[in-house]
C-alpha cells in the first residue's frame, strides 16, 4: 500500500505544480513573460555579473540546451536579454541582461512575490515551515 500513497502524493505534487504554473504565470503575463521567462531572468539577476553561459542558464532553469535555445530567441528579439562573446571562450557565448530585461525582471518579481504570498495563504506560518523544510528534504 506504501507505493499507493506515494503515486496519489506525486500526482497531487503534479496538480500543485500546475495551479503554480496558472496563477504565477497570470501574475507574470501582465509584464509580457511567463514563467519560464521569469525563471530565465531570475537566474541571470542572482548570477555573478548578471551574466552565464546557455548551458548552465538551461541547468538551473531544468531544459535541455535546445530548449533554452528555443526560450532565449525571442526572449532576445524583444530586447528582455543579450548574447555575448564570451572573452575567454569563442565557442561559448554569455546571455546577459539588457536594461529592459532586468527593468521587466524588477516588476514581475513583485507579482512574483504577491502570487506566490496568495498561493500559500491558506497555510499557517507552522505549516508553511514544515512544507519548506520537506520540499528542501525533496529536492
Amino acid at each position: 500500500m506504501k507505493k499507493h500513497k506515494e503515486s496519489s502524493l506525486a500526482m497531487d505534487i503534479i496538480g500543485l505544480q500546475n495551479s503554480i504554473q496558472k496563477r504565477i504565470g497570470g501574475a507574470l503575463s501582465i509584464h509580457g513573460i511567463g514563467l519560464s521567462e521569469y525563471l530565465v531572468l531570475h537566474q541571470l539577476f542572482i548570477a555573478p555579473n548578471q551574466k552565464m553561459r546557455r548551458i548552465d542558464l538551461a541547468e538551473r532553469v531544468g531544459l535541455s540546451p535546445s530548449g533554452i535555445t528555443r526560450l532565449l530567441n525571442p526572449m532576445e528579439k524583444i530586447g528582455l536579454i543579450e548574447k555575448e562573446d564570451n572573452p575567454r571562450d569563442a565557442r561559448v557565448s554569455l546571455v546577459a541582461f539588457s536594461k529592459a530585461g532586468k527593468r521587466v525582471y524588477e516588476e514581475a518579481q513583485i507579482s512574483f512575490q504577491h502570487a506566490s504570498a496568495a498561493l500559500f495563504e491558506p497555510l499557517n506560518s507552522k505549516q508553511l515551515g514544515v512544507f519548506s523544510d520537506l520540499v528542501e528534504t525533496l529536492t
